[in-house]
């Protein structure tokens, strides 16, 4: 019996490489081994096939949360930022053909924008919770912020690989774009290696 995770697998991969036009039935029942029937029995059309893959995506790689109770922001933000970094990297080709088709297929742009929303409310309460404990500067401007590095991110997951000479080397990219942010925020050097050093000394 054929999967309906092996159809989604096989119509992923087709859409991430065609996009919705070029993604035709056939190529994705060649993909997933299977004729076109047993894709219109199992998902009654291309458009819900479609739907089903984007679900697929959100569900299976929600955006990573940031703790509420800050300790060590330079830790927690490198390690959230490297890890969005991967995720979006790894669904580079879905999102682009995503936002290309968004003016077509209010499917696609729901795709490509909630998970920036999602991503952006994170940030913010990461950023308040800074503020609450004293690490930020209270006046920081949580949702400029917020846009700005989701911005980043977003730049670097999609358009490296169009001008690579702009961006940081990769294996630099997370902790630069935190040691910006941070001081954007007015969280002080000081503050920081201070946390680390009470860290390295509980252990």
């Amino acid at each position: 019996m054929i999967s309906r995770e092996r159809i989604l697998e096989a119509a992923s991969r087709v859409y991430s490489k065609h996009g919705f036009r070029g993604a035709t039935t056939r190529l994705i029942a060649q993909e997933a081994g299977v004729n076109e029937v047993t894709l219109f029995r199992t998902f009654g059309s291309k458009s819900a096939l479609m739907q089903a893959v984007l679900v697929q995506q959100q569900d299976g790689a929600p955006p990573t949360e940031l703790t509420d109770d800050p300790v060590d922001p330079e830790c927690e933000l490198k390690v959230w930022i490297q890890t969005s970094l991967d995720r979006l990297r790894d669904m580079r080709h879905l999102l682009l053909h995503s936002m290309g088709e968004s003016d077509e297929r209010p499917d696609a742009a729901q795709f490509a924008c909630q998970g920036r929303r999602t991503v952006h409310d994170i940030i913010t309460r990461y950023v308040r919770a800074l503020k609450k404990k004293g690490l930020a500067d209270v006046n920081a401007d949580e949702e400029a912020a917020a846009v700005i590095l989701v911005g980043t991110v977003m730049s670097d997951a999609i358009a490296r690989s169009f001008v690579p000479d702009v961006y940081p080397p990769m294996e630099q990219a997370a902790e630069r774009y935190t040691n910006c942010f941070l001081r954007m925020l007015g969280v002080k050097q000081t503050t920081r290696a201070s946390v680390r050093k009470t860290r390295i000394h509980a252990h």
